[in-house]
């Protein structure tokens, strides 16, 4: 594989004395997508967070695309330009419209003008098979349609990256395989991705390495068809047998 689009090198995090991550060592190919799971608690949220800066990490490296990661604020901007994020709550605008909450990235950050900017969220809108939504406030749309307008808002700004923090997490069953099915077809466009989830049966479909976390620490990674016949550890068996009767 060409350079990681992700390394993360002996990444540790503390909050105050709560040590969050010990020694956390991964990459991520360009195109790859990465799934990582494991129980409440583990890290697996932080992990994406440090990736774009919205946490610090105190002590390793991560680097993106080869340039590592700083906390001087020009890097941190450049590095949030590459690297787009789905969060588990939707954080959309409430008074703007949907088509607003998606050119505001590109117009600001990008300097595009109103109108390609309405061009490009048009197009992703209809990528996440939402285009009659666009003049709709995020309010007057499902949970499932406003987790869409999030991933397309990530979409407009064309990240290298696209980072998921339990994305289905927050939403009633139903709307979950809509959400995943978007995920899907971006998997299959070749996008990197890097996915926290309990959503197993997605992980076995478009997973190039599953990550499974416990207590701060990557317990084990490597290929789906490993990691659901044969997990090395006990502690991932345990976790795979509870989440799977589900």
């Amino acid at each position: 594989m060409s350079q990681a689009a992700i390394e993360m090198i002996g990444v540790n995090k503390w909050f105050d004395t709560f040590h969050v991550l010990k020694n956390i060592d991964l990459k991520v190919g360009s195109g790859e997508k990465v799934v990582i799971c494991g129980p409440s608690g583990s890290g697996k949220s932080t992990v994406v967070r440090c990736i774009n800066k919205l946490e610090k990490h105190q002590e390793g490296i991560i680097r993106l695309g080869g340039v590592e990661l700083t906390n001087d604020p020009k890097s941190v901007e450049a590095i949030r330009s590459e690297v787009g994020m789905v969060f588990q709550q939707f954080n959309l605008f409430p008074h703007l419209s949907v088509l607003e909450n998606l050119t505001l990235g590109p117009i600001k950050a990008r300097g595009l003008s109103r109108k390609d900017a309405e061009e490009r969220a048009r197009h992703y809108l209809e990528r996440v098979r939402i285009p009659d939504q666009a003049d709709k406030r995020p309010a007057q749309l499902s949970g499932g349609q406003q987790q869409r307008v999030a991933i397309a808002r990530s979409l407009c700004m064309e990240p290298k990256v696209l980072l998921f923090d339990e994305p289905t997490s927050a939403l009633d069953p139903e709307m979950i395989s809509e959400v995943l099915d978007v995920m899907v077809s971006l998997a299959e466009d070749g996008m990197t991705m890097v996915v926290v989830t309990h959503e197993m049966g997605f992980a076995r479909k478009v997973a190039d390495k599953m990550v499974f976390m416990d207590a701060g620490e990557i317990v084990e990674q490597g290929p789906p068809e490993h990691f659901f016949t044969k997990p090395k550890s006990e502690r991932c068996r345990t976790f795979l047998s509870q989440i799977l009767q589900h």
